[in-house]
């Protein structure tokens, strides 16, 4: 895993389940700015944070293409890598707790169907309603900055 000043676990609930998945902390930002667009599941979510952290959806969506394959191609192996941060699905009781166990700064939970960003442990920052955020390109800070604000049916807790 590539290695980050600071560090969160992201969690994203939706109709096909849930993904996880470790990444910078300034990823905080980027989905919510992409929850603030309606996402429909994790699979939009990511293009969303695309526009914002072409790296951060890139890296992610690698990471859970490898381990599908990986879990087709061995059902009843490892149900994901809680220690690297590597993206997994949630499949058992055992990648449910790794899910929810906070990297550095913390753990988020994304739940799309709820419309609900739960801030299970949060070290990073208070992350707001509205908000703004420099986009990254290859991984760098750019110039530019993107501005989002959440939709009124969508809630922060706590």
């Amino acid at each position: 895993m590539e290695r980050f000043v600071s560090t969160m676990r992201f969690t994203v609930v939706d109709d096909a389940g849930t993904i996880s998945f470790v990444g910078p902390a300034h990823a905080l930002k980027v989905l919510a700015a992409a929850c603030s667009r309606r996402p429909a599941d994790h699979r939009a979510l990511l293009t969303l944070a695309g526009d914002y952290d072409t790296d951060l959806a890139h890296r992610v969506r690698r990471g859970l293409t490898e381990f599908d394959a990986a879990h087709h191609a061995s059902p009843n192996g490892s149900a994901g890598d809680g220690e690297t941060g590597n993206p997994f699905r949630v499949v058992d009781e055992s990648s449910r707790r790794r899910s929810l166990e906070p990297a550095r700064a913390g753990v988020v939970v994304f739940n799309l169907n709820a419309r609900r960003i739960v801030q299970v442990q949060n070290s990073y920052a208070n992350l707001e309603r509205r908000g703004r955020g420099r986009v990254r390109r290859n991984g760098k800070p750019t110039r530019a900055l993107y501005h989002y604000e959440l939709p009124a049916d969508w809630a922060i807790v706590p």
